[in-house]
């Protein structure tokens, strides 16, 4: 029979399930993981604000990015980093401290893909009307664009979780490695119907608006550069044009992988390392796609690492 103790401020995390064997190698793999995404995004920023060159919206929208994957992961993987070295009994988190978590995850996901939808229009516009790119893109449009989607984000992620708060717990079991949405109303022996067909909503307009505005953008741009004779232009393009889609895909599928496996009680472990490797993956490898594949950012690199010798004759 189940304990039930009634909102307690109290809660315990259920973490990964690891023994003692294979407690370190996690431990060490996610920490170069967490240092290599703080590293890698945090340069990638400081490169692109330095850099007067790199100061163009496709840069300036990609350092939103860079700073979400790291907001995102460094407010989860530490947490989890140390919940590995404890017993599972001293896994406890209070019920404040489990909200603000579960709200910083939804917001890095919703962000990520407004961002991406932002990034996808401004490569429609500076590949379909390359003429009007500057006065489209200023510096004004990037501002609102930005602050249009942490602000879309952030109202829809608060009603997500305002429903979910005004739930009474009577349940402290957290059946993840950190807290989000799903597992804070779970907790809940009310009824949770409003919730599903919120949070239900919630993905299918996110998920719909996300894939539609990419198919339409991407198929402008395909028309586009198929009336287009220039090689040269065309080659740009697909160039900059599938790192975006690379970065899209990535974020996609790892979602629909984690929303996929939370329908399967069964698999609880499989989903547990994917909602782990949904924060860790694309923060790690989204530098690394942009910073190879973007000709102007590779060049900048290039010259700090790389300077040029002057020679004294």
């Amino acid at each position: 029979m189940e304990n039930y103790t009634y909102n307690s401020l109290t809660l315990q995390l259920e973490g990964l399930k690891i023994t003692k064997t294979n407690k370190y190698p996690i431990f060490i793999f996610l920490l170069l993981s967490y240092m290599f995404i703080l590293i890698a995004n945090v340069g990638i920023v400081i490169l692109i604000w330095t850099e007067r060159s790199l100061h163009q919206p496709m840069y300036l929208l990609f350092c939103n990015l860079s700073i979400n994957d790291v907001i995102g992961n460094s407010l989860l993987v530490p947490r989890v980093l140390a919940d590995i070295l404890v017993p599972p009994s001293d896994r406890l988190i209070h019920y404040y401290e489990c909200v603000m978590q579960a709200f910083t995850t939804q917001m890095f996901s919703t962000n990520a893909h407004t961002v991406l939808m932002i990034m996808a229009f401004d490569r429609y516009v500076a590949i379909c009307n390359p003429l009007r790119y500057s006065i489209i893109m200023n510096d004004k449009m990037v501002m609102k664009l930005t602050v249009s989607a942490s602000g879309v984000a952030f109202v829809l992620v608060g009603i997500l979780l305002g429903l979910t708060i005004r739930l009474n717990r009577c349940r402290t079991l957290i059946t993840n490695p950190y807290c989000d949405n799903a597992s804070l109303f779970k907790l809940s022996c009310e009824s949770v119907f409003i919730n599903n067909v919120y949070g239900l909503t919630f993905t299918v307009v996110l998920l719909s608006s996300s894939i539609g505005s990419i198919i339409l953008t991407y198929f402008k741009i395909a028309a586009a550069c198929l009336n287009n004779k220039s090689n040269s232009l065309n080659s740009k393009a697909l160039k900059t044009c599938s790192t975006h889609l690379c970065l899209y895909l990535m974020m996609l599928v790892s979602g629909m992988i984690l929303i996929t496996l939370h329908r399967f009680p069964q698999y609880a472990e499989y989903r547990k390392i994917s909602a782990i490797l949904f924060n860790v993956v694309p923060g790690s490898l989204n530098p690394v796609i942009y910073g190879l594949q973007s000709k102007e950012i590779y060049k900048s690199l290039s010259n700090i690492f790389h300077p040029k010798r002057i020679m004294l004759f």
